[in-house]
């Protein structure tokens, strides 16, 4: 058995890295609680795509997360592929020569949501989510590349992935517009 329980494996880490970044100045009293709910399968999430969405269920509060994760660039997946012709059986060796080579693997998120009331993006139920991540990429390190849309077919060759508002301001809609003529007929 592995001594560290999340990211045990160098794939794994690259998610705890997003729950304990290396450039962090002093310590998050969140962690060991976030831990907690994610070692005791508090975190019940689907992935769906590059979208990963979660259920927390604590005492009589219920979260929901939704995090979105920034697709590879199709420079990165060609490099990636080169060096990783196959990607059955996902070793650290193998993400040792990705990173050698120059690559970063690691998740980019495109955005973080919770419902709780903390409205941070790096509230409790994000942090569990990120540390169950971490358990779901070490069993399976294929998860790694399929959230960031490795496998998927890219549409377009642009240098980096265009980003989509989630929301629309309310403020943009024309309302004589959008509800259309509302006189009866």
């Amino acid at each position: 058995m592995p001594d560290n329980e999340f990211g045990y494996s160098k794939w794994g880490r690259d998610w705890v890295r997003l729950a304990e970044p290396l450039r962090q100045t002093r310590p998050e009293p969140l962690l060991p609680r976030a831990r907690s709910v994610a070692r005791n399968y508090g975190v019940q999430a689907t992935i769906d795509g590059r979208i990963v969405r979660a259920n927390i269920h604590r005492g009589s509060e219920a979260s929901v997360i939704h995090l979105e994760v920034a697709p590879l660039t199709r420079a990165a997946i060609t490099a990636i592929g080169e060096i990783i012709p196959d990607t059955t059986v996902l070793t650290d060796d193998m993400h040792q020569a990705v990173t050698a080579a120059g690559l970063t693997i690691a998740p980019v998120l495109a955005g973080t949501d919770c419902s709780c009331k903390a409205r941070t993006a790096r509230c409790l139920h994000v942090l569990a989510t990120f540390y169950d991540m971490a358990q779901r990429v070490d069993a399976n390190p294929r998860l790694a590349l399929e959230i960031q849309g490795f496998f998927q077919p890219v549409q377009d060759d642009s240098p980096t992935p265009a980003e989509e508002p989630r929301w629309v301001p309310i403020n943009t809609f024309d309302p004589a517009n959008y509800f259309g003529n509302l006189t009866p007929a």
